[in-house]
């Protein structure tokens, strides 16, 4: 997730019920030097690694094996990566794969590859080609017939969803939202009617505005901002997506890392009731009508299909197959 890390209590009041606190990785002991380097060298190929986003304990032991094992570490920021690898002990070499050089960098990589080098690509946090250029290293090794494999692990988004309380079934992640006010409203105009659970990462300074925006686009919808995600202060605060506006345009741009969680729109009451409706409306045509008949009055008076209301009917009336 490629925004800019803070350890920092957000500002605006904080309660039992929205804050959870973690600990703090900085104070673990640190792991023995070494670790990673014992299992045996992977095959060569792409690893896409997950990394903590946050708590660097959640790093999984396969990939500290894949880490400590390649030949080199594609990463973000050879800095940010250097905190993993100092911690438990991997003197891979690291390489910068970032969107201001992946142009340039990518063939490079593509050639050991090719080589037959083990080649692990790691985001600054989470999984990685999760809103970073690491889709089109992936895409250039599918096209030479380079293996790639995932190594799953941490990874905000999700993180956020389950915390929301919103429906996990099926949802949507947009990533960020666009800047500036038109194309941000232009963008929430297109998945308004998405009936799925909306997921976005958001920006501190932007984040009144933003749900402001999404408040008037998406209507009055339950939302969650969970921030600091397996850190000291992490926080989930939920509400509306109006209330939520309002804290923050009050609190003042939040620290830390923000995902943004929507519930999907609410069922219109006429489609809920619509059932009930048409049933009623059978009953009562079949009450003085053959059932043919009174199908076909139901659906000239209702529009909807006849073979449908066809069917429901046969369905009241004892004789559906």
């Amino acid at each position: 997730m490629p925004q800019r890390r803070s350890a920092q209590k957000a500002g605006g009041q904080q309660t039992p019920s929205t804050i959870s606190e973690r600990g703090d990785e900085s104070a673990a002991e640190p792991i023995e030097p070494g670790w990673g380097s014992k299992p045996a060298r992977p095959a060569p190929g792409l690893y896409l690694v997950a990394t903590p986003i946050g708590n660097l304990r959640d790093i999984t032991l396969r990939a500290l094996d894949v880490l400590g094992n390649a030949d080199l570490i594609a990463c973000e920021d050879t800095r940010v990566t250097a905190r993993l690898t100092t911690r438990y002990g991997l003197t891979t070499k690291r390489l910068p794969y970032h969107e201001h050089n992946a142009e340039r960098m990518r063939p490079h990589l593509i050639e050991r590859l090719k080589a037959g080098a083990v080649v692990a690509l790691v985001s600054d946090a989470g999984t990685p080609l999760i809103s970073d250029p690491g889709y089109k290293l992936v895409r250039a090794a599918i096209a030479e017939g380079i293996a790639i494999t995932a190594l799953p692990g941490a990874s905000a988004m999700l993180a956020g969803l389950v915390l929301s309380g919103q429906p996990s079934d099926r949802f949507l992640f947009a990533g960020f939202l666009p800047p500036k006010t038109v194309a941000r409203r232009r963008d929430l105009g297109e998945v308004a009617a998405m009936r799925a659970t909306l997921i976005f990462y958001e920006t501190g300074p932007r984040l009144a505005a933003s749900l402001a925006d999404m408040a008037d686009i998406l209507g009055s919808r339950p939302a969650a901002v969970a921030r600091e995600l397996t850190k000291l202060f992490e926080e989930t605060r939920r509400g509306s997506l109006a209330e939520l506006a309002a804290h923050y345009h009050e609190a003042g741009p939040p620290k830390g890392e923000l995902v943004v969680v929507i519930g999907p729109p609410e069922e219109p009451e006429e489609a809920a009731d619509a059932g009930d409706t048409l049933d009623a409306a059978l009953v009562a045509a079949m009450a003085t009508m053959s059932l043919k008949d009174a199908s076909e009055a139901v659906a000239t008076a209702t529009g909807r299909k006849r073979r449908e209301v066809y069917q429901r009917a046969l369905i009241l009336n004892g004789k559906a197959p």
